[in-house]
């Protein structure tokens, strides 16, 4: 498909990459793989499926399932009929999902039964408690208003719930080709495709709504910039239900017909295995995930040598890896951006001018920086608040007023601090607010506060992040207990991993006692000094 001469829809895209790249595979997870004509093919008819069961344009559909052909099936039948697709965190626990589910008021919700020993189904029906009364029929939930229908992929054995088969089974026998057909034709690159949430600096998650048209263009210019060919074979452990992983990875390399290789859980011995068969070409990823491997004492007897490219340091030659990181090529982005909004467009190592820079603005892209706190512009080199707009830009956050979101003349405030120097390379220097950055994962320190707060003996609670050579920070976490009661750190970890996402759980809860956390003279918790008392306490440099 010429870019951009046919709309950006999916549709088209689909349809179009079939047609050219036939039985090549598109996607791997462990041992099952499928071509972009069998993703074609399957996704028409779960598609169709859909449709038989009232999903339509503007639908919004949620996806509970790890990276791999039924995630990649489900996103393209969502998008065929113009529904939204929601991708759900196979992290999450309860209340997450509870509060995804209502805030982004999903109507149908395709998902697998378990994963991993995650049990998928009982934190369904803890979130929304009715359901342990209700049959077969539409679902009229006070916990989740607008959710009408759950189809489990795998073993089905609730009775609120529908399978994947019965699905198909609508399709194949209500809906006419025909009509399926006629309903892709209405599917514009103007349509809200997805709502992808991230953390932000509230302690809820945002959701931003991103068209057809954005997440095809986006990530085609991602990929018009990366060494990337139909025969490659791309490794990506990063999530699809966050941005990375779905535009920049997944999309991406649909773009140029490559292959995209997952799996259901990362375990070093058993990932590398999985990559040598496979005949890995390039890895994409974080930090964290190649030093695991190059760590594993099969790494050295393991077949790596197809590698040629990616931003895994540990995985790839010394020769295509400057050995400072303040000079390896890298991009800056946002969920509310559909991944990078700057690039370098570099090969090898950066001149020693632009050390621990982010690159320029990707074409269609423009920036200004601002004081954070009046919003007028800054002069360049000046360090302020990273503001952005342009093609990539999110079309709003769901259920916040536009007026709220963006600017008169429509730029996004980022949070980001940094500034551009006089050839306009971006320097960003950080978040305005707390956001902790722990394995490519963004954690919001107020979230986890409210969560060990909430805990019987905890009176007061703060989360910071330490620097973590391994995962770019840890989340660490100080507690203040009630008046006469006695808990253990340890306790309190072991007791909100039930309600957090592993990477929320801080990975130390130190307890203090009451009057000896730092604070500032207007009485607010000091967290730069309590941030240099727990590194000192905990030995982190």
């Amino acid at each position: 498909m010429p870019f951009p001469d046919a709309p950006p829809t999916v549709p088209i895209f689909i349809r179009s990459l079939a047609q050219k790249h036939g039985d090549h595979e598109l996607i791997v997870l462990d041992d099952r793989r499928i071509s972009y004509r069998e993703a074609e093919a399957e996704s028409a008819r779960l598609a169709r499926g859909l449709l038989a069961r009232g999903v339509a344009k503007g639908t919004r559909v949620g996806v509970l399932m790890p990276n791999g052909p039924d995630w990649l099936v489900a996103w393209l039948a969502v998008a065929r009929v113009g529904a939204v697709l929601v991708p759900l965190n196979t992290f999450f626990q309860t209340r997450e999902m509870h509060w995804i589910l209502r805030h982004a008021d999903v109507h149908t919700l395709l998902m697998l039964p378990s994963l991993l020993g995650h049990d998928y189904c009982e934190r369904l029906e803890a979130a929304a408690p009715g359901l342990a009364n209700a049959g077969a029929g539409p679902l009229r939930l006070l916990e989740l208003p607008h959710l009408r229908q759950v189809y489990l992929w795998g073993d089905c054995d609730r009775a609120w719930a529908g399978s994947e088969a019965d699905l198909l089974a609508a399709g194949e026998s209500e809906i006419d080709p025909a009509l399926f057909e006629a309903v892709e034709a209405c599917v514009t690159p103007a349509d809200p495709m997805a709502i992808l949430y991230s953390s932000g600096s509230t302690a809820d998650p945002k959701g931003a709504i991103h068209s057809q048209g954005t997440v095809i263009r986006h990530a085609y210019n991602l990929a018009s910039g990366r060494d990337l060919e139909s025969s490659d074979r791309v490794w990506s452990p990063m999530p699809f239900f966050w941005v990375g992983g779905f535009v920049f990875s997944l999309v991406g390399n649909m773009q140029v017909g490559a292959t995209t290789l997952s799996q259901e859980v990362f375990e070093p011995g058993a990932t590398l295995a999985f990559l040598e068969r496979e005949r890995i070409t390039v890895a994409l990823g974080w930090p964290h995930f190649g030093k695991a491997l190059a760590e594993h004492p099969d790494f050295q007897r393991r077949d790596l040598s197809s590698l040629r490219a990616g931003n895994v340091p540990d995985l790839l030659p010394t020769t295509l890896v400057p050995e400072d990181p303040l000079l390896r090529p890298t991009a800056l982005g946002m969920t509310e951006t559909c991944g990078p909004h700057t690039w370098t467009r570099l090969e090898g190592a950066l001149p020693e001018s632009r050390r621990g820079s982010f690159g320029s603005a990707l074409d269609g892209m423009s920036h200004r920086i601002v004081d954070p706190d009046t919003g007028a512009e800054l002069a360049q080199g000046e360090l302020g608040e990273i503001c952005v707009r342009g093609y990539s830009l999110m079309q709003g956050l769901y259920k916040v007023e536009r007026e709220a979101v963006f600017e008169l003349d429509g730029f996004y405030r980022t949070g980001d601090a940094g500034y551009f120097d006089a050839e306009g390379i971006l320097y960003f220097t950080g978040r305005l607010g707390e956001m902790i950055k722990s394995g490519g994962a963004n954690v919001t320190p107020s979230e986890v506060e409210q969560v060990l707060v909430a805990q019987p003996e905890v009176k007061e609670a703060y989360v910071v992040g330490l620097a973590d050579a391994d995962r770019g920070q840890s989340v660490e976490a100080a507690v203040v207990l009630e008046i006469g009661e006695s808990a253990t750190g340890e306790a309190l970890r072991a007791r909100i991993k039930r309600e957090l996402s592993a990477y929320k759980v801080p990975r130390h809860i130190v307890v203090y006692p009451s009057g000896t956390l730092p604070f500032t003279d207007t009485g607010k918790i000091d967290k730069r000094k309590l941030a240099e008392e727990l590194g000192d306490t905990l030995g982190i440099p």
